[in-house]
């Protein structure tokens, strides 16, 4: 197959490419950045540089496509986050219906049923609306739970603090999962029929916010390391003194609000799914060389 894909050489884009290079089929990968170009060339893929912003661009890319692999990169530059994502949503859209594709997987998130208050991940729910309104077109909706390499930037936080935590406590429910185990769903969804839109969930392993607090702890030398719940207000601050822009900030403790009452993994238990490979434990050896 052509299959192009958004979102770079990241997480999940890199080895997804190389899941789907090994496999036989042709794929362009979309990057913001030229210094990428080689190493996408590198990986047996076509690099294709220029700004997701761009419709047609986007268009140029999509066109030829017997599928597209749709997500939202990471944007802290912006002043309002969920208008932006949705707005990246409504680009893909326009492009997919130019370019005439009829079939996409896209990259959402646990909590993307809920229609407000959940920090960016509303803004992915907007994304699922503006593609289920293209006609002509199946979707396949690959809702990730809480990655990983998150708690990567929580490193000077356990370094200086001595402890874990957000704006909910240590009985939360997280619904984890390694950004390998995406690209695996996502390379399977890719090379798989499907006929309707549909919803995937993807999840590597199930832990409270305490236990996880315990198995990185655990793999750092530091067994005791304790999950503590922070106020709103706290959390807020927090992120705003280490440099996190407000705008951003303010969505993440949104989205801590709806983790706490369990909005957020609401849907995704109601549905389950079989859990992925890569256990919290496996990654806490890699998360472990950050000390």
């Amino acid at each position: 197959m052509k299959i192009t894909l958004t979102g770079s050489i990241g997480n999940i884009g890199k080895p997804l490419t190389e899941n789907l290079v090994k496999a036989g089929h042709q794929v362009t990968v979309i990057t913001s950045k030229p210094a990428n170009a080689a190493e996408i060339k590198s990986l047996g893929a076509i690099p294709a540089v220029g700004s997701i912003e761009d419709v047609t661009f986007l268009t140029n890319a999509f066109t030829g496509a017997d599928i597209v692999y749709a997500m939202v990169p990471p944007n802290f530059d912006v002043t309002h986050w969920k208008e932006y994502i949705a707005g990246i949503g409504r680009n893909y859209a326009a492009a997919i219906k130019a370019a005439g594709v009829t079939k996409v997987v896209q990259l959402s998130s646990i909590g993307a049923h809920l229609t407000e208050g959940a920090g960016p991940v509303t803004g992915l729910h907007l994304v699922e609306a503006e593609l289920n309104k293209l006609e002509g077109v199946v979707v396949k909706y690959v809702r990730a739970g809480f990655f990983y390499t998150n708690f990567y930037s929580n490193v000077d936080m356990i370094k200086y603090a001595g402890l874990l935590g957000s704006n909910y406590g240590a009985g939360t429910y997280l619904p984890l999962v390694h950004p390998a185990d995406v690209a695996d769903a996502i390379a399977e969804e890719i090379q798989q029929p499907f006929t309707a839109n549909s919803i995937r969930y993807v999840i590597s392993d199930e832990h409270t916010a305490g236990e996880s607090a315990a198995i990185l702890g655990k793999a750092i030398g530091k067994p005791e390391l304790p999950w503590v719940e922070f106020t709103d207000a706290d959390a807020l601050g927090g992120m705003l003194q280490v440099g996190v822009p407000e705008e951003i900030a303010k969505n993440y403790v949104e989205m801590g609000k709806v983790s706490r009452n369990g909005k957020m993994q609401e849907d995704f238990l109601t549905h389950r799914s079989v859990l992925g490979k890569r256990k919290l434990e496996d990654f806490a050896v890699e998360f472990a060389k950050s000390f």
